[in-house]
């Protein structure tokens, strides 16, 4: 598989779950804290399952209104995705995570919005990435 990179960017971080992270321009600079749910103690820094979160439902975002240009279908300015993300151990051991996208089309008919979903999620790169090593939920809200 080839890319043609039209865009990139890097991240650093320092100390791990419990440490910070920043980007190269800095526009992402950012305390880390390990939930209570992974023995961390919890407190006020985000995670990395959080910044995945973000990153997907935005990223999913843009590849619904490609799917609307593609299909001709108008995307709302109030679409909404909501990315849910766990994290826990493997039966096969180490760890995984998933991911359910719950996603609101105001105004467009179901079988229109299902369209657009599925057409999307071919589109997607976190979808992409993620095809195979993952099972991503997709409901219609």
């Amino acid at each position: 598989m080839s890319v043609d990179v039209k865009y990139s960017t890097a991240a650093t971080a320092t100390g791990g779950r419990d440490g910070h992270a920043r980007s190269d321009d800095g526009k992402i600079d950012i305390q880390l804290a390990t939930p209570k749910e992974l023995g961390g103690a919890g407190g006020d820094g985000s995670n990395p399952e959080q910044l995945f979160a973000a990153g997907y439902s935005a990223c999913f975002i843009g590849a619904l209104k490609a799917a609307g240009r593609e299909l001709k279908v108008k995307v709302p300015d109030d679409v909404t995705v909501t990315a849910k993300v766990g994290i826990g151990p493997r039966s096969e051991g180490g760890f995984g995570i998933t991911a359910d996208l719950q996603v609101s089309l105001p105004g467009v008919e179901r079988d229109q919005a299902q369209r657009l979903v599925d057409t999307a999620h071919q589109i997607c790169p976190y979808s992409n990435a993620t095809r195979g090593n993952l099972d991503v939920g997709l409901t219609l809200v």
